[in-house]
């Protein structure tokens, strides 16, 4: 096993494709099968299932390939630290659902860590994608949450992933509204309250199943729903169509705007919003800086 070898199938794995991946690396297509195929004999498994749409990683080649970025990044560190210089692109990115804490952590990591050059990924995305692009290593960390009615699938969903769950803190059961909504100078609100009001959520693909929602109580009665697939567009119909939208209540009026507010929502239901790493591949500085950032700001 060479440092270049694990560069060659990292860069395979994040193109999905051996010609690509050979282009991007300047060397030859047979060469770069063979120095592959060469590490997978090494090791005796393989790395990639290789079929006419590309190449992906098997299970253990997960794996493999999340040791790999650790040593490749951590030559990086040693390179920097002794020549004084540092090459290369700083990459991270993070897969969350949509919560404003997350970008604005997502923000101050790249502040903070960025330096000249970079390429750093913020994914606002569906639940099972989340859990997906961590287990698949596109993404170094997830946010999600847990509570009474999903725990159980989603816990298994995660350990079938080989992931494993972090509790960041609990949040009551808030409400998302328009400054103003006519629901706007209650101190808190109930569910009959919401009752004439359009209910806002978020598309969840394939998965749309109750229990990957992204808002709690999604099979509570709602005679008018609204489904979009980005916050900008969820944020604007509360306040054109006075909808509303359930949530941890958390939000950046520096990033949102001062034009949605939260109220209390009078449930006995409760969120544990967290963070989702794998089991087995240590997190990389970046990641244990980016939850340092979040858990400052929460």
């Amino acid at each position: 096993m060479t440092l270049k070898q694990l560069q060659y199938v990292v860069t395979v794995a994040e193109t999905g494709n051996i010609t690509e991946a050979a282009k991007k690396l300047f060397i030859a297509q047979p060469s770069l099968t063979a120095s592959v195929r060469e590490l997978e004999k090494e090791y005796g498994f393989s790395i990639f299932i290789r079929d006419n749409k590309g190449v992906q990683p098997t299970p253990e080649g997960d794996e493999f390939l999340g040791y790999a970025r650790q040593v490749l990044e951590q030559a990086k560190l040693i390179d920097e630290r002794y020549t004084g210089s540092r090459k290369g692109k700083q990459r991270f990115c993070v897969s969350a659902q949509h919560y404003s804490f997350v970008v604005e952590a997502f923000v101050e990591l790249l502040k903070e860590c960025g330096g000249d050059k970079y390429e750093f990924h913020m994914r606002e995305t569906q639940t099972y994608d989340i859990i997906d692009d961590v287990a698949h290593l596109r993404s170094e960390i997830g946010i999600l949450y847990l509570n009474d009615f999903n725990e159980t699938v989603i816990r298994k969903t995660l350990r079938d992933n080989e992931l494993t769950f972090k509790k960041l803190f609990t949040a009551k059961p808030h409400v998302f509204i328009g400054k103003n909504s006519p629901l706007a100078k209650k101190r808190s609100l109930s569910l009959m309250d919401l009752k004439p009001y359009p209910r806002l959520s978020y598309e969840q693909g394939n998965h749309n199943s109750f229990y990957f929602s992204e808002e709690i109580l999604s099979t509570a009665d709602c005679d008018k729903e609204i489904v979009v697939c980005d916050r900008a567009s969820l944020f604007n119909m509360l306040i054109g169509l006075n909808g509303y939208t359930i949530c941890s209540g958390l939000i950046s009026e520096e990033l949102n705007g001062p034009g949605i507010i939260a109220k209390p929502l009078k449930v006995d239901d409760h969120m544990e919003i967290g963070y989702i790493l794998p089991v087995n591949i240590p997190p990389s500085q970046l990641t244990q800086r980016y939850i340092e950032i979040l858990k400052q700001l929460l």
